[in-house]
Formats: structure tokens, sequence, C-alpha cells
């Protein structure tokens, strides 16, 4: 019987180039910032059996110590600096992933992803295990697209479809996917061979623009707190 236990694999780094210290600042007058949030939505996830805090950032193992010390789900480990820069090959850190995880099947996301609840966590594993039972081999977080885009090179709408109209309506041009870096499921197997967190079939899990927003830049940090904010006001009224 194939091992249903997952690894979730989160990565922070210091020195942060265009949030400074995005990951552990207050965060909606939140101590511990966005990594406090993001550990403790994937702690309380029922299906997640270990998170594993990869950083080379002292304050990072600090908010960790200090407000999750007593979980026995969280593995604190040191990623080595040749890993942790701004230059590091990405392939570099999945070759390097596989070897860190207990488990055989491993959750990829990020602090940056805030609105990716405990329950869209959860949500995502059990539709990344019934999509392994139909033939796929991954699962990957997306954000729907269908609006137009323009190629200045070609001068021309890139994605009308079969339409041959010039302005097709906008429900019958071809649907996009962006990609939003919020889940990436797969095996270690996957890792290995194809040096990638998805494999070659990856069940695209479409989610809404709240749970697709990652924050990038300072603009959406300050956007994320206000969006947070209201959030909380509103579990709150009910």
């Amino acid at each position: 019987m194939m091992e249903k236990k997952i690894s979730v694999f989160l990565p922070t780094r210091k020195g942060s180039q265009r949030v400074k210290s995005k990951n552990t600042r207050p965060f909606a007058n939140l101590d511990g910032g966005l990594l406090k949030l993001k550990l403790t939505q994937l702690l309380n996830a029922e299906f997640v059996d270990e998170v594993i805090l990869s950083t080379n950032d002292e304050i990072s193992f600090d908010i960790a110590h200090r407000y999750f010390s007593g979980s026995n789900k969280l593995k604190l480990i040191r990623r080595p600096e040749y890993l942790a820069k701004d230059e590091t090959n990405l392939t570099d850190l999945i070759q390097y992933v596989p070897n860190i995880c207990s488990h055989h099947h491993i959750l990829w996301t990020h602090v940056t992803s805030p609105f990716n609840e405990s329950s869209d966590y959860d949500a995502a594993i059990q539709m990344y295990f019934k999509g392994l039972d139909e033939g796929y081999d991954s699962l990957m977080s997306v954000k729907p697209f269908k609006n137009f885009l323009w190629d200045s090179k070609h001068k021309d709408i890139i994605n009308r479809g079969e339409s041959n109209n010039r302005w097709p309506r906008t429900q019958d041009l071809k649907v996009l996917y962006e990609i939003n870096s919020a889940i990436f499921i797969s095996t270690k197997k996957v890792y290995t061979e194809t040096q990638d967190r998805i494999g070659l079939k990856p069940y695209l899990l479409e989610q809404s623009s709240i749970k697709s927003f990652d924050i990038d830049w300072e603009s959406d940090f300050q956007l994320a707190e206000i969006i947070y904010e209201k959030q909380i006001i509103k579990k709150k009224q009910k």
C-alpha cells in the first residue's frame, strides 16, 4: 500500500531584496509575522505529518523556537549558505529537498502565500492522492486566467483559442493558468527523475485570486495586511 504521509518543505532565508524582512517582521500586528502565520496554518493541518523549516535566518529559527517548541511535527534544518543566495539555482534546491524530507510525498509552500489556510492544505493533499489514483503524478496550485493577452512581437492577441474573431468574447478565450506558487505536491521519485517540484502530468488545483495572492513586493505586503485584517474582523463578527 502506498504511504500517504506528507512532508512539507517551507523555505525562508535572510536578506530579502524586494521586501525587507518580509518573512519575520510583524504582519498585520501579528508578532512573528508571515512565518508564524504559515507555521500555524501548516502545523494545524490534519494531513500534514512533518513540517521542515529550511532556513539560514537566525530570526526564523528564533520564531520557530519561541512559538512552536512543543510541536512534534516541526523540524528545523539549517540550510547551506550556497543554497540560500539570490543567485542560487532552483534546480540545486530541488535536488536538496528530498534528502531532508522523512516522507515519500513532499508539499512545497511559501510563507508569502498567507491566505492558504490549514483547510486549504488538507483539501489539496486529499485531491493530490485522489489524483494519483486517476493517473496524475503531482499537484500544482494555479489561478485561472481568462483575459486578453497581447504579444508585442506578433502584434496580436495570443490566447484567442479557436475563435476567428479579432476580439472574441472573454468567455471564448483560451483558458491559461497562472502558477501562484502556493502549493506543489509530488513524490521524491518525481524530484529525482524530473529535477522538478512537479511531474509530467500535474493536477491543476484552481484557486481564487485571494488564495493565489503572493507577496513579492512591498506594496503586496501592505495590501495583504489590509486583506488579512478585514478577514479577521469578518470572522469575529460571525
